[in-house]
């Protein structure tokens, strides 16, 4: 099976990883992304079939099926597959915002055979408007590290777009979030909304414990005093504080949540189950 994935995010967030980590898994995959992105010099650095955007008509013809992984590559792709002998096209909704209700998005979300959500919250967003097609839960993958972190004691650890300054309690924001986690004793994910929240799957996975806001899918990956803790009201301060305060409590809620990624959100997972949605619209 050929398969076209399309990627137009301009940075290496998120959603470009989990591009990323599927495409370099799957035979006879080529991705198509801008020419100056950090997605497409990464996917060439590895030597994965990697076009610039510019190819997508060309390359539309000679998949089997079409996976837009962002809003604008679901455009581009509806367009480019409008008219022509129709390859099958999946679509990946990462973001837990309403989807717009307009003549042209109605339009555009009647073109996908399956929708791929991120979250059961954004999959609850999608049903809402889809009038055609199928929608499936596709949870982030992410690398498991081999061993957990070796905190170091008061390091609290955040990512630049949702950092936010606590009284009396430095934030140090990752510059590489792998290794930076690799000796936090605490994550910060403070948003506004969230389709999931892959940064915070990340801290799960290396056993440190999240402090987390309760928006959008982040509350099914951060089980409130299970895997981490769960803030509505503001109160960041306080709940690093707890944690900070009372190591066995970290330790404990950092165990379960490295537990938990282990079973939910490994990349094997991620693609085993874009795989089963693949062969559902194939048959």
């Amino acid at each position: 099976m050929r398969t076209l994935h399309i990627d137009t995010g301009r940075a290496m967030q998120g959603g470009q990883w989990q591009v990323l980590y599927l495409v370099e898994r799957l035979k006879h995959a080529t991705l198509l992304a801008p020419e100056d992105s950090p997605l497409l010099a990464e996917a060439r650095k590895r030597g994965l079939n990697a076009k610039p955007l510019s190819k997508l008509f060309s390359e539309m013809g000679r998949a089997d099926l079409v996976h837009a992984h962002d809003a604008r590559a679901h455009t581009y792709s509806a367009i480019a597959n409008f008219g022509q002998s129709k390859r099958l096209l999946v679509v990946s909704r990462r973001v837990g915002f309403p989807v717009k209700k307009s003549l042209v998005s109605r339009w555009k979300y009647l073109q996908a055979e399956i929708f791929l959500a991120v979250s059961k919250f954004v999959a609850a967003r999608l049903k809402n408007v889809v009038e055609k097609g199928v929608v499936r839960v596709v949870y982030d993958g992410i690398p498991i590290p081999t061993s957990p972190a070796k905190p170091e004691a008061g390091r609290v650890l955040s990512v630049r777009s949702k950092s936010i300054e606590l009284e009396g309690i430095p934030v140090q924001i990752a510059t590489n979030l792998f290794d930076d986690l690799a000796t936090a004793s605490v994550f910060l994910y403070v948003s506004e909304m969230e389709g999931l929240g892959s940064a915070a799957i990340a801290a799960m996975a290396a056993g440190v414990p999240v402090v987390a806001s309760g928006v959008g899918g982040l509350p099914e990956v951060v089980e409130h005093e299970r895997t981490g803790l769960i803030v509505r009201d503001g109160a960041y301060a306080e709940a690093v504080r707890r944690l900070l305060d009372n190591p066995k409590l970290a330790a404990e809620l950092g165990a379960a949540g490295r537990e938990k990624a282990m079973q939910l959100f490994p990349v094997e997972k991620m693609v085993e189950t874009t795989l089963s949605a693949y062969n559902e619209i194939l048959r």
